[in-house]
């Protein structure tokens, strides 16, 4: 995996250096764009199973949810301010963010000699600069969002207020180097070479490298596939493949996605271990500023490669196999404002959320949560 993503992007620096629009953009560009912006998400959430830190864990105390990350408590999910930079021949874009989703996908961040980690690397949304190679074909590196899923970072961008299971559970954002090619006017390529499956920091000698196709049948409708091929937890292979579409017919817009992954087993071990999700949801526009949501969703991971359940009074929790449900009620009384309300149930086939009273488990999981949000 190494050897390959090191030809990638050799390959990616060769073209760059070799384009002539790379060395004719300071000349050509006259019309450079900056814009400021910023997102506050600021939430309560009630979970049923009361856990005692007030982190939404699994029984024991193991996190495993992004947003809300906090019971019982009024705080801000996400707050970011940013700056872009649109040219016609080079991009740019650098936010700063803070919020416990912030806090809680940020944590398993790599600590690897004594200047990395997640006290740095979590204020860093996107801090990405992009050159444009030819005329359909743009490299940028930095630290972006990652090329997997169907789902966004913040709230404002997705049909409902909650990440499904598989968007919590695949990449967030990458530390590398992509290259995005528009093909047609309908199908759009991206190849990634990163540091690995979700990390700034490094943690092995290898690179990982992902592809994403978006291919857009019309202005309403969106196939996309996309990968990631990465070494971890030492040099075990780790493979990702997932599906989504997104369309939208008028006031109604459905979104479905489905991810499949492995993972070899430790050294003594024969055979690799795979998991699997997906997610279905539905959001009708019933008035100009209110919409009810409905979304399905599984998640399977027998061997806890990426949904690592800890342990309850001493013993070990069982692996997450199980689906759950939602619905939501957005209200959007002005452009920039939006007021969005969730009720979301998770089943697990064996006892494993807190239970309210801190003494055994439950298979079932249920939250409230209630969102403000400004956009400027």
């Amino acid at each position: 995996m190494s050897r390959i993503a090191t030809l990638v992007s050799a390959a990616l620096i060769a073209a760059a250096t070799s384009n002539p629009l790379a060395s004719q953009a300071a000349a050509t560009d006259t019309t450079p764009k900056i814009s400021f912006g910023g997102f506050v998400d600021a939430y309560y959430a009630y979970d049923f199973g009361r856990p005692p830190s007030f982190d939404r864990s699994f029984a024991g105390g193991t996190l495993f949810s992004t947003q809300p990350a906090r019971h019982n408590e009024f705080n801000v999910n996400l707050a970011f301010v940013e700056m872009k930079l649109d040219a016609p021949h080079y991009r740019g874009r650098f936010a700063l963010q803070t919020g416990t989703s912030v806090q809680s996908n940020y944590f398993g961040e790599p600590t690897n000699g004594s200047i990395s980690g997640s006290s740095l690397s979590r204020l860093i949304q996107e801090a990405v600069v992009g050159i444009r190679l030819s005329e359909n074909v743009w490299v940028d590196g930095g630290v972006f969002y990652s090329n997997a899923g169907m789902e966004a970072w913040a709230s404002r961008d997705n049909p409902t207020y909650t990440r499904s299971l598989v968007a919590d559970y695949s990449p967030y954002y990458s530390s590398g180097v992509k290259l995005t090619w528009s093909a047609t006017k309908k199908l759009t390529a991206r190849v990634d070479v990163v540091n690995g499956w979700q990390n700034i920091s490094e943690n092995n000698s290898g690179k990982a490298a992902g592809l994403r196709l978006d291919y857009a049948a019309n202005s309403s409708s969106t196939l996309s596939y996309y990968n990631l091929f990465s070494n971890e937890a030492g040099t075990r292979l780790r493979t990702f493949n997932g599906v989504g579409i997104k369309q939208t017919s008028g006031s109604v817009t459905l979104l479905g996605e489905f991810d499949v992954g492995t993972q070899a087993k430790p050294v003594g071990q024969s055979g690799q271990s795979t998991w699997y999700g997906w997610t279905a949801v539905a959001r009708v526009q019933t008035t100009p500023i209110v919409a009810l949501v409905l979304r399905a969703e599984g998640y399977v991971d027998k061997d806890q490669v990426i949904i690592g359940t800890g342990s309850f009074r001493s013993a070990a929790n069982p692996a997450f196999n199980g689906v759950g449900g939602s619905v939501g009620v957005d209200v959007t009384p002005y452009a920039r404002v939006a007021w969005r309300n969730e009720l979301r149930g998770l089943h697990n086939n064996s006892a494993l959320f807190p239970d309210g009273s801190n003494t055994t488990a439950s298979k079932n999981s249920i939250i409230a949560v209630t969102s403000l949000s400004l956009s400027f």
